[in-house]
């Protein structure tokens, strides 16, 4: 074959391979915003969308987890300093303030510091794209935290074996520009009767459970959120009103809340926001909590 002849096929080969050839690897310019999510599929898939303003309870609102508070605000402030921090896994019952908890550290932590702290939130069901996410982050320069809400894994799902690897276990480990924080209703992340089948079926039942439990344990920290009692539920509900201005006699505050909180079988953050909500309608009086 002549060398006019060759010229044609190389240059055929050499475009199907920059068509096939993965993307350079650019820094992502993270400046448009503090908080972003993640989008892991569709038209902007492998990007991060900006979150102009986030929808957050202040910090003041959040009553009766003190202890909690004190203890993720004071690991944040150490990794928004470049200080070794840990992941956090916030665990416990359901409308307790765990994802309102994350929110309002970083908005506090973000308050005292000049260069701002990354929120960076990913779905659940997005963890199989963490890896390309992480390296995105890795490169911007910025101090993210990676927040990922109502983590939980079921019967069929492995993907919390790549998440293990990916946040302590691999190669590369977690970048040092980021931390993880996740919430969830289950302290281990796996349901019960899936470690207790993955017990019953194994050669070694011990072996076979310290694979389920070593998810949790690549969280460093662990901050349990328990069920509200009656007079936490009430100071909820005060400072909500104090904060947005209602005006309704106590007596009456209290009675009603004792009553929503009986039809509705429970005493959280969540229900007495909602119950919030309802007298705020009631008065013709909006409520925003976005900054």
């Amino acid at each position: 074959m002549e060398d006019q002849d060759l010229a044609p096929l190389l240059a055929r080969i050499a475009d199907a391979l920059d068509r096939i050839a993965p993307e350079k690897q650019t820094s992502a310019d993270l400046s448009a915003a503090d908080a972003y999510v993640w989008q892991a599929d569709g038209p902007d898939s492998g990007h991060l969308i900006p979150v102009p303003a986030v929808n957050r309870v202040p910090l003041g609102l959040l009553q009766g987890i003190d202890r909690q508070a004190d203890i993720l605000i004071e690991n944040t402030r150490r990794f928004a300093n470049g200080l070794p921090a840990n992941n956090a896994l916030l665990w416990g019952a359901r409308g307790t303030g765990k994802s309102s908890l994350v929110k309002a550290a970083h908005a506090e932590i973000n308050a005292e510091s000049k260069d701002g702290l990354l929120l960076v939130e990913i779905h659940r069901e997005d963890i199989q794209t963490l890896p390309a996410l992480l390296a995105v982050l890795r490169s911007s320069g910025r101090q993210a935290i990676l927040f990922c809400d109502d983590l939980s894994f079921d019967n069929t799902d492995s993907s919390y074996k790549s998440l293990k690897a990916v946040l302590e276990g691999g190669i590369e480990g977690r970048p040092e520009n980021v931390v993880f924080y996740a919430t969830s209703n289950r302290r281990h992340l796996l349901p019960r009767d899936m470690m207790e089948n993955e017990r019953s079926t194994a050669i070694n039942p011990s072996e076979a459970v310290e694979e389920k439990v070593s998810l949790s344990d690549r969280f460093g920290l662990w901050l349990g959120f328990h069920n509200t009692d009656q007079d936490t539920f009430f100071a909820m509900i005060q400072a909500y009103c104090d904060h947005f201005g209602l005006d309704i006699e106590p007596d009456q505050l209290r009675a009603e809340a004792k009553e929503w909180s009986v039809t509705r079988g429970s005493r959280s953050g969540r229900v007495a926001w909602q119950f919030v909500q309802e007298v705020a309608g009631r008065l013709g009086k909006p409520l925003d909590l976005r900054d």
